[in-house]
């Protein structure tokens, strides 16, 4: 999967720097990763939901951060949409992000 834009997770990691190994990890496993469908996603990270509107939500470090991306699985594209707190979160409309 190409992952748009990996300067979002850098320029939110260097806010939120106990975020850093977990968004790289994420990152990378993401980079190489072939994936055709959410159920090939949820194989991954179990913990993973879809949100709709081609949305899946990763919880990040335990759940103290929350990442949307948009993934189109013909294209093999992940667009990050959201990084925030869980708190953050709580105050956006997710499926419209």
């Amino acid at each position: 999967m190409r992952v748009v834009a990996k300067s979002t997770l850098r320029n939110y990691w260097e806010l939120y720097p106990d975020s850093e190994q977990a968004l790289l990890s994420w990152y990378k496993t993401a980079l190489r990763a072939k994936w055709e469908n959410f159920n090939e996603v949820k194989q991954h990270f179990g913990t993973c939901k879809i949100l709709g509107n081609d949305r899946i939500i990763f919880k990040i470090k335990g759940n103290k951060y929350r990442l949307i991306v948009k993934i189109s699985f013909v294209n093999q594209l992940i667009w990050i949409r959201f990084i925030g707190t869980h708190a953050e979160y709580d105050l956006i409309n997710a499926k419209l992000i």
